[in-house]
């Protein structure tokens, strides 16, 4: 029998809205990082043909400019689209417990609520890519990391590149 590769996919869609506000922070050599949870909320009839709700909360770490942008724009209740790949970090508290947490590093963010006419954000898309040097970094425990791969620095964060479907929800 042919030796099978399984081929390396890491993909995460998901949509949401911020639970808390944006935790905004520089590495120990200034890099930017942001982490926020999301909760995404799927509707569906059960057996009886009830009506539930189930809710998914997840953790979302951005760098760089993303992180940055994210800072600025994003606060409790905003909604958001983040497209990126699961990741995993482990560390050591104070007291010698081994903690785990399994996140989503965000590759692209698009906001989902409209501007202001003041310029405050409230669900006109907005899309920022996550663009990071090929530089690996010394993190302290949780939430920092390093983040694992590229992205393409060529690419334009341009608003509206992609339509997901999102530019008319009312929230």
């Amino acid at each position: 029998m042919a030796d099978l590769k399984m081929p390396d996919v890491n993909s995460v869609m998901i949509a949401g809205n911020l639970t808390t506000a944006p935790s905004f922070r520089k590495t120990t050599n200034g890099t930017p990082v942001t982490n926020f949870y999301i909760a995404s909320n799927r509707r569906f009839k059960d057996n009886t043909g009830q009506w539930r709700e189930n809710v998914c909360y997840v953790g979302v770490v951005a760098w760089y400019k993303l992180a940055e942008s994210c800072a600025e724009n994003l606060h409790k209740g905003s909604a958001v689209l983040v497209d990126g790949e699961l990741q995993s970090r482990i560390w050591k508290n104070e007291d010698g417990s081994t903690k785990n947490v399994v996140e989503i590093k965000a590759r692209r963010i698009q906001f989902l609520n409209k501007r202001h006419p003041s310029g405050e954000l409230m669900a006109d898309a907005e899309e920022f890519d996550n663009a990071s040097p090929d530089e690996h970094h010394e993190q302290p425990p949780a939430p920092e990391e390093t983040p694992a791969s590229t992205p393409d620095p060529g690419k334009s964060g341009a608003a509206n590149e992609f339509s997901f479907g999102y530019e008319n929800l009312k929230l």
